[in-house]
C-alpha cells in the first residue's frame, strides 16, 4: 500500500458527486420515460383507474375518503364501502394489473438506472482513464488502487456496477419501492437503516474513510494533480527501488 496517498478533499469529492448525480438522474429519468412508453405503463395505470371508477359507480361510493370520513358513515354505508373494497381488492383483473404495474415499476427502474450507470460510471471512465467520471475530470479527482497503480477494468466494474449501482443504489431503491407498495414495510425500513449505518461506518471509521464501493474494489479517490498513479505494479516497484537507491546514495554521501 502506498504510504503517501493524496486523497481528494471532501469538497472536491462532494462537488464531483453532485455533478455526476445530476447527469445520472437526467439520463435515468429520460430512459425511464422511454421504457414506460415501450411497456405501456400508463395504459395499465389508466386501466386500473377505469376498473376502480367502475366499482365506485356500481356501489355509489368513493374509495378516496379519509379515516375520519369513514368513521362518520352509517352502518349501512360502511357495509357497502367494505363490500366494494373487498370485491375490488379480490377482483382477478385488478390483481393482474396490480402485479403487472409492480413488475413494470421494478423493470423500468432497474434498467433506466442501469443504463445511466453504464454510461456515466463505466463507459466514460473507461474512455477518460483513471476511473474519472465527467464530474471527477472537471474537479480534478481520480481513482486508483490502494498501492498507487492505475485502476483496472475489472476493478472499475466492481466499483461502479457492483458497488455504486447494486449495493449503494438499487438495493435501497428496491426497498423503497417495496415500501411504497406496502410490501414487507418493516423489513424494508430495517434494510435501509442497516445500509445507511454500514455506509456511514465505512466513511467514518475505515482506514482511508472510503465508502462501500471503494472498500469492495480496493480503490481510493485521490487528488489527480498531486497523486502519482503508476501504470503497473512493476512500474510502481521500479519507482520505489529508484527512491530507495537515491536515499542510500544520499546517506553514503553524508
Amino acid at each position: 500500500m502506498v504510504n503517501d496517498i493524496q486523497k481528494a478533499s471532501m469538497w472536491k469529492r462532494l462537488s464531483a458527486y453532485i455533478f455526476d448525480s445530476i447527469l445520472l438522474i437526467i439520463v435515468a429519468v429520460g430512459a425511464a420515460f422511454l421504457l414506460s412508453v415501450v411497456f405501456k405503463y400508463d395504459d395499465n395505470t389508466a386501466e386500473r383507474a377505469r376498473l376502480r371508477a367502475e366499482y365506485e359507480t356500481k356501489y355509489g361510493i368513493s374509495f378516496d375518503i379519509e379515516k375520519e370520513e369513514y368513521d362518520k358513515l352509517s352502518d349501512e354505508e360502511r357495509k357497502i364501502y367494505d363490500d366494494a373494497y373487498a370485491n375490488f381488492a379480490t377482483d382477478p383483473e385488478v390483481n393482474r394489473i396490480d402485479t403487472l404495474i409492480v413488475n413494470l415499476s421494478l423493470i423500468i427502474t432497474v434498467f433506466s438506472i442501469l443504463l445511466s450507470f453504464i454510461l456515466f460510471e463505466l463507459l466514460i471512465p473507461l474512455k477518460l482513464g483513471n476511473g474519472q467520471t465527467l464530474g471527477k475530470k472537471i474537479f480534478g479527482v481520480g481513482v486508483m488502487r490502494l498501492d498507487g497503480v492505475r485502476i483496472s477494468k475489472f476493478q472499475l466494474f466492481v466499483r461502479s456496477i457492483l458497488g455504486k449501482y447494486t449495493l449503494e443504489t438499487m438495493i435501497p431503491v428496491f426497498l423503497i419501492l417495496l415500501l411504497l407498495f406496502n410490501i414487507m414495510a418493516f423489513a424494508c425500513l430495517v434494510g435501509i437503516a442497516a445500509l445507511l449505518i454500514i455506509q456511514a461506518a465505512c466513511v467514518l471509521f475505515s482506514y482511508l474513510r472510503t465508502p462501500i464501493h471503494d472498500m469492495i474494489s480496493g480503490t481510493v479517490t485521490v487528488d489527480f494533480a498531486s497523486q502519482m498513479i503508476f501504470d503497473s505494479t512493476e512500474a510502481m516497484l521500479e519507482y520505489k527501488k529508484k527512491l530507495h537507491a537515491e536515499a542510500s546514495e544520499r546517506a553514503e554521501y553524508r
